[in-house]
């Protein structure tokens, strides 16, 4: 080969090599225009390992945050939130080098069009201000537009963000036209904001006016995380909503667990999901269809069992059984209906953590007779025939000096619902191995 032609050929190579890197580099780069480190996936795609995030970023997928659909938002029925960007504060339990969203028409009458939607990580606790360069524009299938079919949920391709831990981020979405019942989660305990037009990609907070006790349509937010082994799922009432929790603290129990789990030695490194919900009883469902607050039996499987990473499952359910109306005086039904829910995650090989249920002497449901099924419920509970392991909130939050009542310091005022120090006080309660290991094959 003569000089001449080992030139060529070199050039020929090296126009080769810039070809593919640049190929590379718009395939996993960034526009500022287009979807901003959108990973080559989406999560729908994920058995095609050509079009899974893995290979990009190390880890596993793992739950972060979610919230459980509870009902269609009153006065939305026509309208929706046409030509408004609603901007979704959470809170995260674990951080990662990527994410992705679930967004929610559960209880939708007609499709949901969202034109835009966006991730970020907020600028400071419970604002609606974008920290500098998070800003993220999500895409579904590789558009930055969906449609959710009534009744139907749908889950966004992952974007690469570095998600910290114990912090809020902001998810907004943009629906230009009417789409009907806006299916929401009351009672969050977080602030949310709403502004006019499409708002997704201002990184000012400037535009969001309007603030909101509501979650609308967002269901969860998955990290992709090298350090965590799994999800822990929650289901409970509002108990575990954190209803009397302060606002836009995170002093739900939840997230006094989710601490333990990120910090403390020899702990499962687990994201926490709360999918607990004001109202919740284990057998009756609201009314409507879907139907609002819908019974954990009936919810259990997309809220529990479906949720990312899921490993394992803690039950905090039975007080609304008996107190609401139709009240349920069978401690035998309360117990086979959480065995039944036990049995669901057994079958799936998850443990399930169970908690007692807790005094309410003092709440004006209050009865004697109702307190006798709360105490048969738990004494089920206690001699193991209901869940593979239990944490006992009755005796870590009961007054010693009469039993059927909260612990003044851990009672919020209602003589039911807890206080901070009370929400704490059974974070601390747990016995985090207990998360741990599989299922046993039967109770």
């Amino acid at each position: 080969m003569t000089r001449r032609h080992g030139y060529v050929l070199l050039a020929a190579i090296a126009a080769l090599v810039v070809l593919v890197s640049t190929a590379i580099y718009v395939g996993v780069g960034r526009t500022d225009n287009e979807s901003q480190d959108t990973l080559s996936a989406s999560p729908r795609a994920s058995h095609n390992p050509r079009n899974s995030a893995e290979p990009a970023s190390a880890g596993s997928w793992v739950g972060s945050w979610a919230a459980s659909p509870a009902g269609a938002e009153p006065g939305t029925e026509t309208g929706g939130f046409a030509g408004r960007s609603i901007r979704n504060v959470v809170h995260t339990s674990l951080g990662g080098t990527a994410a992705r969203i679930t967004l929610s028409n559960l209880y939708g009458q007609q499709p949901l069009s969202i034109t835009h939607a966006s991730i970020a990580v907020a600028a400071a606790p419970s604002n609606p201000t974008a920290a500098g360069g998070t800003l993220r524009r999500l895409t579904f299938g590789g558009i930055s537009s969906v449609t959710i079919p009534p009744g139907e949920q749908t889950v966004s391709d992952a974007v690469r963000l570095q998600v910290p831990h114990d912090a809020d981020l902001l998810v907004t979405t943009y629906s230009p036209i009417p789409s009907g019942s806006v299916t929401y989660h009351p009672l969050s305990r977080q602030i949310s904001y709403v502004a006019d037009g499409d708002r997704t990609e201002d990184l000012s907070g400037g535009a969001y006016t309007e603030q909101t006790p509501y979650w609308r349509y967002l269901s969860a937010v998955d990290v992709l995380s090298n350090e965590s082994d799994g999800t822990v799922a929650v289901v409970g009432d509002s108990l575990t909503d954190g209803i009397t929790s302060t606002m836009g603290a995170n002093h739900r129990w939840t997230d006094f667990l989710a601490a333990r789990l990120r910090t403390e030695t020899g702990a499962p490194r687990y994201g926490v999901v709360n999918e607990g919900i004001s109202g919740n009883r284990i057998l009756l469902a609201g009314r409507g269809r879907p139907a609002d607050n819908p019974s954990a039996l009936s919810r259990f499987q997309r809220d529990a069992l479906s949720r990312t990473g899921v490993k394992a499952v803690v039950i905090d359910l039975g007080i609304n059984d008996i107190l609401r109306p139709p009240q349920q005086t069978s401690s035998v039904a309360i117990t086979e209906g959480l065995r039944k829910l036990t049995e669901a995650a057994h079958a799936r090989g998850l443990r399930v953590v169970g908690a007692t249920l807790m005094p309410f002497a003092g709440h004006r449901g209050y009865t004697p007779r109702l307190d006798a099924v709360r105490r048969a419920v738990n004494a089920q509970i206690r001699a193991g025939k209901v869940f593979d392991s239990y944490v006992d909130f009755d005796r870590a939050l009961r007054d010693p000096y009469a039993s059927s009542r909260l612990r003044p310091s851990y009672d919020s005022g209602d003589h039911l619902h807890p206080s901070d120090a009370g929400y704490r006080r059974m974070a601390q309660t747990f016995n985090l191995s207990d998360l741990k290991g599989s299922a046993p094959a039967n109770l």
